[in-house]
């Protein structure tokens, strides 16, 4: 379990680690801040693709050999961040990146629906929840630091050292956990059917719509800071904050299902908690006091991101890798488009409060 939930972990880590990064992308490279910021579109949107085909081989050959396969990717994307020398070359090295951290996310949510089910799998997904809200913490405190003492080379070349040291662990105790009966269907007719499936729509607009408020915050925060006259290493000492409210969010989420509430009651809960604190944001993104509302929208993601996820596929069960790969395509898709339209408006509470309504609004058209 110490192990899935590092793993699921990794993609967090190593996209925030790269956060603080953007500024000094601008600096050396000479590009605009509107260009750094797409990296992370094109991010997700190579990542949506690595899922798609991690999931599927995960079904074909096992999740322990794709887990394996993805993380070797991503040691070779982090080789040629770190040899580039033209920006073209950064962000070629940013997709094949995200094509094999893509495993991490797809691979541990498979592995723990192989091996746990009901409310059961909503309480791991809490659990697993408050340690990827930790990730923050290590990605943009350590990633602040280096960046600011050390350069953003450094910073690739710690996470290819990250990469060949989950990949050596993983090799020796990694378990295989697909089951003997899954059923290997035609990836085109699991997507087909995905794709008029109106329950699954809902949830990945959800779930994009609670990661482009999350991952706005990476995008554009770095140079909000810049603008107050703080470095790199303040930044980093933000995911402080934003991981605390995470942990508060998943706490109270679990609490509250103990107490059989409803997943669709919490996540509409969320939503509310989350409009409040984008509505904040807005009114004083200025100063420093937009981290308070920014912590109210990560109340909400905690809350609701265990409920979306542990039910979103109830109906997929026996294709859990491929039908977990063509969820993560919609919304790693839909999540890559709404950062590059967030890079586009260039201002966190518009794009939080538009997110925070457009949840709202698919909340409204799931009764």
């Amino acid at each position: 379990m110490g192990l899935i939930i590092i793993l699921l972990m990794f993609p967090q880590i190593v996209e925030t680690i790269y956060s603080p990064v953007l500024p000094h992308l601008v600096d050396y490279f000479g590009v605009s801040m509107a260009s750094a910021s797409q990296t992370l579109s094109i991010y997700f949107i190579a990542f949506a693709v690595g899922v798609v085909f991690w999931g599927r081989v995960s079904d074909l050959i096992g999740r322990r050999k794709a887990m394996l396969c993805g993380l070797f990717t991503y040691g070779v994307g982090c080789l040629l961040a770190i040899t580039a020398t033209q920006f073209d070359m950064v962000m070629i090295a940013r997709v094949v990146s995200a094509f094999g951290a893509a495993v991490g996310s797809v691979i541990g949510q498979t592995i723990l629906r192989d091996s746990y089910e009901g409310k059961e799998l909503g309480k791991v997904f809490s659990l697993a929840i408050v340690a990827v809200s930790i990730s923050p913490v290590v990605g943009l405190m350590s990633g602040g630091l280096i960046a600011e003492y050390f350069g953003h080379l450094v910073v690739f070349s710690l996470l290819l050292v990250m990469a060949f040291i989950l990949l050596i662990v993983s090799a020796f105790s990694l378990p295989e956990t697909k089951p003997a009966d899954t059923k290997t269907v035609s990836f085109i007719g699991i997507f087909t059917v995905m794709l008029k499936d109106r329950d699954i729509w809902k949830s990945a607009i959800l779930v994009a719509c609670f990661n482009v408020m999350m991952f706005s915050y990476y995008s554009l925060a770095p140079f909000m800071f810049s603008q107050f006259g703080l470095s790199s290493i303040e930044f980093g000492y933000s995911g402080v904050i934003l991981a605390a409210a995470s942990v508060l969010g998943s706490s109270m989420n679990k609490r509250l299902l103990v107490k059989e509430w409803g997943s669709q009651r919490l996540i509409q809960i969320a939503v509310l908690i989350s409009f409040v604190g984008a509505v904040q944001v807005y009114f004083y993104q200025d100063s420093l006091w937009f981290l308070l509302g920014m912590a109210a929208v990560v109340v909400g993601f905690g809350m609701a991101s265990p409920n979306i996820f542990s039910t979103a596929l109830v109906n997929y069960k026996q294709q859990a890798g491929t039908a977990g790969a063509v969820l993560g395509l919609f919304y790693y898709c839909l999540i890559g488009g709404g950062l590059g339209l967030a890079g586009e408006i260039g201002n966190l509470g518009v794009v939080l409060i538009g997110m925070s309504l457009l949840a709202s609004t698919m909340l409204m058209s799931r009764d």
